[in-house]
């Protein structure tokens, strides 16, 4: 259907704000080490964790079991985010004078702004809130166990528990290796900053991530963007109040900075990708219009199993999705590819 328009009002978007910090790669750390579930799937090799976990002091080991059990990392991540940090030092301080209320208001899990209310009433001991917390999020694996923990624990206890973890990771883990991981998370922030002069907001969200295409939506004004290497190659995504959280994968520029040449991962997937005549006409396809498996094989004439093979890679390059049945191409991706080739030719 047509729609006249007699509204000058522009579609609005998000904010992109970046930061960078080896405190966001502690707690990244300490909440990849503790997910068993999904270690074996990051880029640091299963070996490369087992050596690791030898070398840490049997003090710290327990308080990663702890972590594993309570799946306090996420009260780490939530207290990195009452501000910009500047030292561990500062965050010690920070937790030492926080209120217990206050605290625990900071570690229950930001759902939504209809539920605030509860979250704060939660904080203050309210039995009733903390169910309706539970209930509302009980689509989520860990959240009501979580939100049980941390509204019942001893606050004293777990605020000993975080100085703890964070203080022993940091220098055990952090600390050896402060110089090189505090360049790299430097560089790709430098050089995000630099592509958000080329692109709009949610094309650099899409870049950034490798492919997440993050639309607006209501009580959202900020996307932060946070670099990670721990965590490679999975993006992290959070919540807080009015704020989308993406803990990124560093670039492989910006691990190998010496090689000039070392272009982006996602870079040389979407060209590859592209250099395909039926892939070609796959994309063109979707750029008319959303398509089914079955349509995509009519259109094209092709093999059901091919057509499907195409795809996959379309899709493993970020270029394409999949929803509700349906293959979608993602405009971002293609019209800033000219874009990132540009900055890594010129970098």
């Amino acid at each position: 259907m047509d729609v006249l328009h007699m509204t000058s009002r522009k579609r609005e978007t998000y904010e992109v704000k970046m930061e960078a910090s080896l405190l966001w790669e502690c707690a990244l750390g300490i909440a990849a080490i503790t997910n068993t579930r999904l270690i074996e799937t990051l880029e640091k090799t299963k070996e490369s964790w087992d050596k690791l976990k030898k070398s840490l002091s049997r003090s710290l080991i327990q308080d990663l079991e702890y972590v594993e059990k309570n799946n306090t990392w996420k009260s780490l991540l939530l207290l990195l985010h009452q501000k910009e940090f500047r030292s561990l030092d500062e965050f010690i301080t920070n937790v030492d004078e926080l209120e217990d209320e206050k605290f625990k208001y900071h570690c229950i899990p930001y759902i939504g702004m209809k539920l605030q209310e509860f979250r704060m009433l939660a904080s203050k001991g309210d039995v009733a809130s903390r169910n309706r917390l539970k209930q509302e999020s009980d689509d989520n694996p860990y959240y009501p166990g979580y939100i049980e923990f941390i509204c019942t624990t001893n606050v004293h206890n777990l605020k000993r528990h975080v100085k703890s973890v964070m203080t022993r990771w940091y220098e055990e883990v952090i600390l050896p290796e402060q110089e090189t991981l505090s360049g790299i998370l430097t560089r790709d922030r430098k050089s995000k900053k630099e592509m958000s002069e080329k692109l709009n907001p949610e094309a650099l969200v899409e870049w950034a991530t490798g492919g997440i295409t993050y639309l607006p939506e209501p009580a959202v004004h900020t996307v932060l963007l946070i670099p990670q290497s721990i965590y490679r190659p999975w993006n992290v995504e959070g919540d807080v109040e009015g704020v989308k959280v993406f803990y990124y994968p560093v670039a492989n520029e910006s691990i190998y900075p010496d090689d000039k040449d070392m272009p982006d991962y996602f870079l040389v997937q979407k060209h590859k990708a592209l250099g395909d005549d039926a892939r070609l006409r796959m994309v063109k396809l979707l750029k008319r219009s959303e398509r089914t498996l079955q349509e995509i094989t009519n259109e094209l004439s092709m093999g059901k199993s091919t057509v499907h093979h195409h795809l996959k890679i379309l899709r493993s390059a970020r270029l394409v999705d999949i929803q509700d049945g349906k293959y979608r191409l993602k405009e971002n991706a293609v019209e800033s590819l000219s874009k990132e080739l540009m900055h890594y030719l010129m970098d």
